[in-house]
């Protein structure tokens, strides 16, 4: 009879002792949102409270596990160890959960293992929508999407940001530069053809003009022999000079003469001596000649004229402008503007399509 109340009362003790630990550990259980659509996901938390050093062992399921049919588990997550009053910690895991078909589900209470003791949480319900279709606009459904995770990352996005700066400041230089152009206005140098008059053309046209003057005058004196003949060599001297090439008029009359020995007119030249001495003494040694003598002189400079003549030289000549310095710095100021403005619409090109290129691969 002693031996059992021994045991009535040792028994008595340990579900007393087993009540009090039980109510020193709570599990609790909560689910956000309870309302999902379908393939959207929910969170369960499972928390325990207990008291410090007392070891926890939460349900483990494996990824897409079903907890019950139609509810899967996608993943568990550890939140950690929390300290409490009284000596006190908290535990807790969070389960993500999704489902597939449109019901009202009532999830089981979660069992947790605390020193090897079970204890159970609350059940909860889980609410699944389905997605409303219109089935007579068939075209405006575009079906599910899948899930994408595309954090900002400052560098992938930092090449395309700082060559956009760039290009903004290349279309502002290529812009100053573009209205710097168009104010320096272009140097146009303009090319004239003239009409050229041959030189034996204009020596007998003034050979003709002398010949009406001299006879106008009806003057015989020395000054005015001395003008006629000193017009008559000038006639000759400024024919020769564009004739043959060389400085006539800055060369004596012996000059001339043995300079044009050495030419293939050089058969002409005996009356020319005759002409050119005349006039040397007529302007130097005053000497006075006779009528026919200067009829005879003016014959002979046209005879020369005629003999020595070129006919088909060109009749036109092209008289191109000389620019001034400012000019020709002007035009190579104009010339490597355009080629700099040139330059910085190619590169803004090439750098416009590489952001462009840059951000679809990053968008896409």
């Amino acid at each position: 009879m002693k031996q059992f109340r021994f045991f009535a009362l040792t028994y008595f003790l340990f579900s007393t002792l087993l009540c009090i630990g039980a109510q020193e550990v709570s599990v609790e259980a909560t689910i956000t949102p309870i309302e999902i659509l379908i393939g959207q996901q929910a969170q369960v938390k499972v928390k325990v409270a207990m008291k410090e050093g007392q070891q926890a062992v939460f349900p483990v399921f494996q990824p897409m596990q079903q907890l019950i049919p139609g509810v899967e588990v996608l993943s568990s997550t550890e939140d950690g160890v929390h300290g409490t009053e009284n000596g006190y910690v908290e535990r807790s895991v969070t389960y993500v959960l999704t489902s597939f078909d449109d019901t009202l589900y009532y999830l089981p209470p979660f069992v947790v293992n605390v020193d090897g003791v079970p204890h159970k949480s609350k059940s909860l319900a889980l609410k699944v929508l389905t997605v409303e279709v219109d089935t007579l606009n068939a075209e405006q459904f575009f079906g599910p999407k899948t899930v994408q995770d595309n954090p900002f990352l400052w560098s992938e996005w930092e090449l395309s940001f700082w060559m956009s700066v760039l290009l903004l400041v290349l279309m502002a230089v290529g812009y100053y530069l573009y209205l710097r152009l168009r104010d320096n206005k272009p140097i146009i140098a303009t090319i004239r053809i003239v009409k050229r008059v041959l030189p034996h053309q204009k020596a007998m046209k003034a050979i003709e003009e002398l010949r009406v003057e001299r006879k106008g005058m009806g003057d015989d004196s020395q000054e005015s022999q001395k003008e006629y003949y000193t017009k008559l060599t000038d006639t000759l001297r400024q024919y020769i000079e564009e004739r043959y090439g060389f400085s006539a008029m800055e060369m004596t009359s012996s000059e001339i003469i043995d300079r044009l020995m050495k030419s293939p007119d050089s058969k002409s030249l005996d009356e020319l001596r005759m002409l050119f001495q005349t006039a040397d003494l007529v302007k130097f040694a005053k000497y006075s000649t006779l009528i026919n003598e200067n009829d005879a002189n003016l014959m002979s400079a046209i005879e020369f004229i005629n003999d020595t003549k070129q006919e088909n030289m060109p009749t036109e000549e092209t008289v191109k402008p000389e620019l001034t310095q400012e000019e020709i710095r002007s035009n190579k100021e104009r010339k490597a503007l355009k080629w700099t403005i040139v330059g910085i619409s190619a590169v803004c090109v090439g750098l416009l399509g590489y952001i462009i290129y840059n951000l679809y691969q990053l968008l896409f």
